[in-house]
């Protein structure tokens, strides 16, 4: 992700900003809208985006991520492979949409079913997909 340094226009960040009007998310609604955002941001593939949409992205994934911490706090740590299946569901995306993130389609089967770990380096290209610490799949 960019940095207000130099990276981006800031003229046209401001007016994205304007027109997207994120704010700290309160209620399920809101988290509804910054979604729908980030889904057709990420629509476009990283090549398709601009630095001013990747500083955005950034901003809502971070906005979203503590709202869902503080509404749905963690009792416990999930097993890597349900929280693949969790992300998949939350951004209402197939198993096939992994495949070219983790390689082929039955190692995202084998690991969507818990037969496989998943290793750091899978680890690290999921939380780059998903936009989340790579933790999460340890």
């Amino acid at each position: 992700m960019g940095s207000l340094t130099g990276t981006i226009d800031l003229k046209r960040y401001g007016r994205l900003l304007a027109k997207t009007a994120p704010r700290v998310i309160a209620t399920e609604e809101e988290r509804g809208r910054a979604l729908a955002i980030v889904e057709s941001l990420m629509a476009k593939g990283e090549s398709g985006t601009t630095p001013e949409e990747d500083e955005l992205l950034d901003l809502l994934t971070n906005l979203i991520r503590d709202y869902e911490a503080a509404a749905y706090p963690r009792r416990e740590k999930s097993n890597p492979h349900e929280m693949v299946a969790f992300l998949l569901e939350q951004r209402e995306l197939a198993p096939k949409d992994l495949w070219p993130v983790i390689g082929s389609k039955s190692r995202v089967s084998e690991i969507l079913a818990g037969r496989r770990a998943i290793s750091k380096e899978q680890a690290k290209k999921l939380a780059g997909f998903f936009r989340v610490r790579a933790d999460l799949f340890i």
